[in-house]
């Protein structure tokens, strides 16, 4: 199993000092964490398709091994609903290809409010490109249920396990750090966000996003201990932290690969090929 650990975005101001030199270019910053980090989740791809031309430009700055993670537009997740979106799905699988072989999982992160229709997710996985590694995020507890695990496990796509802090009001866009859409207002909420998602192994790779502001190594720990008994079967995982103005979040992360890295190797049982990507 490979771990992935970065952060949700990574081009804050706040990070100059803490995490980036304070006189590095802007243009230097994604290779400076990319040095340090094997992967980051971009967040400011939900309000606006990416541009395939960035995209390349990108992978020309990190080295071999690094992975994007695209967040979906909000197109597709809250305007859409997951309903009608073939078409944008393809164009989107399409740009996100100009990664070349930097291009990791997909996250499709569903609004708080957008309660369980396990035949609308069916007939949105049946679209998806062969070859997309897909991952949901879903934020209304009523799809906290065996049937939606099903489906995902039928279709090779990944749930995405998190863990909150208690939630505060939603924060609307204008207001957001560069890079970050973290809950944005997109439309009020009919019903509140049930915090946090569990953790089920649907496919061979697992996705979490640790969004507490602040993680002790014990804790640290025990998500990896989670990491490999609940996902044993993981070929790779991704974890993201979420942005803070402290700049605490790239070490964490860097924490988390290394202390991943120093424990103890595990025989891990063997798995089939989630039929996605076979």
């Amino acid at each position: 199993m490979e771990l992935y650990a970065g952060t949700s975005g990574f081009s804050y101001p706040e990070w100059r000092g803490p995490f980036y030199p304070a006189d590095l270019p802007d243009a230097q910053l994604l290779a400076y964490y990319a040095d340090r980090l094997r992967t980051v989740e971009i967040n400011n791809t939900f309000y606006r398709m990416p541009r395939a031309e960035m995209l390349a430009r990108w992978a020309e700055r990190v080295p071999d091994g690094f992975r994007f993670v695209l967040k979906a537009p909000q197109r597709i997740t809250h305007k859409s609903r997951l309903e009608g979106t073939a078409d944008a799905v393809a164009y989107l699988w399409r740009t996100a290809s100009s990664l070349g072989g930097r291009v990791g999982p997909l996250l499709f992160q569903l609004p708080p409010y957008q309660r369980a229709d396990v035949e609308r997710l069916r007939r949105f996985l049946g679209e998806l490109p062969v070859g997309m590694q897909a991952a949901f995020e879903f934020r209304h507890a009523s799809w906290n249920q065996p049937e939606v695990m099903d489906v995902l496990r039928d279709a090779g796509c990944a749930l995405c396990a998190a863990d909150s802090d208690p939630p505060a009001e939603p924060v609307p866009p204008e207001r957001l750090p560069r890079g970050s859409t973290e809950d944005a207002a997109i439309e009020p909420h009919s019903e509140p966000d049930p915090g946090d998602s569990p953790m089920v192994a649907t496919a061979d790779f697992g996705y979490l996003r640790l969004r507490r502001a602040s993680y002790t190594d014990a804790e640290l720990d025990a998500w990896i201990s989670r990491i490999r008994t609940e996902g044993r079967r993981w070929r790779e995982v991704y974890v993201f932290f979420k942005h803070e103005d402290a700049g605490a979040a790239p070490a964490m992360a860097a924490r988390m690969n290394a202390r991943f890295a120093a424990a103890a190797p595990f025989a891990r049982p063997g798995a089939e090929t989630s039929p996605r990507w076979r």
